[in-house]
């Protein structure tokens, strides 16, 4: 499996806009967002500067497929957020997966030191949260009908990793890992 991560480059903003608009993707997503190319050239510029967050894009095997992002870079505590999706359904497997979330781990605790990484996912997305707990990620809440979206009321379960956890957890999981830089 060779999947890498780089700089979001902004020949890259209309595969990410297909992605995110997608109905696979939005419908675990707090939003649906209506995205244009402009638009997306804001946000990419945005978050270029803006230090408490740092954004890459996913390639498999060479091909552009997904985003990956760390938020709350700048939390003095050191707990962090984070969020992937893979768009390019033909480059989804439960392998990169598995490689993505841990690999990410070791970058957060073994890299930039921090405390504890968290993650938030719609209750109905069962194999998301099964593939966090599968990592060694524990539930730390349920809320119910936390996020409305188009007058929806969806429940929300949070989760997080700690790096005391991780580095206990580390030696006993098998996944190809994947560097994560600076960008």
């Amino acid at each position: 499996m060779g999947v890498t991560l780089r700089e979001i480059r902004e020949g890259d903003l209309e595969d990410i806009m297909r992605w995110r608009m997608a109905e696979d993707i939005t419908r675990y997503m707090n939003t649906n967002p209506k995205l244009t190319l402009d638009g997306q050239k804001l946000w990419l510029a945005s978050v270029r500067e803006d230090p408490s967050v740092r954004y890459w894009l996913i390639e498999v095997e060479g091909q552009p497929a997904g985003v990956i992002n760390l938020t709350r870079l700048d939390d003095p505590e050191g707990n962090l957020g984070w969020a992937y999706y893979v768009g390019e359904k033909r480059l989804r497997s439960i392998k990169t997966a598995l490689s993505l979330e841990m690999s990410l781990y070791d970058y957060v605790f073994l890299t930039l030191e921090k405390r504890a990484v968290y993650s938030d996912v719609f209750s109905l997305n069962k194999g998301v949260i099964q593939l966090h707990l599968l990592c060694g990620c524990e539930i730390v809440e349920e809320k119910k009908s936390h996020v409305c979206k188009e007058g929806v009321w969806y429940d929300v379960t949070f989760l997080r990793m700690t790096a005391e956890r991780w580095k206990e957890l580390r030696e006993t999981k098998k996944y190809d890992r994947i560097l994560f830089g600076a960008v």
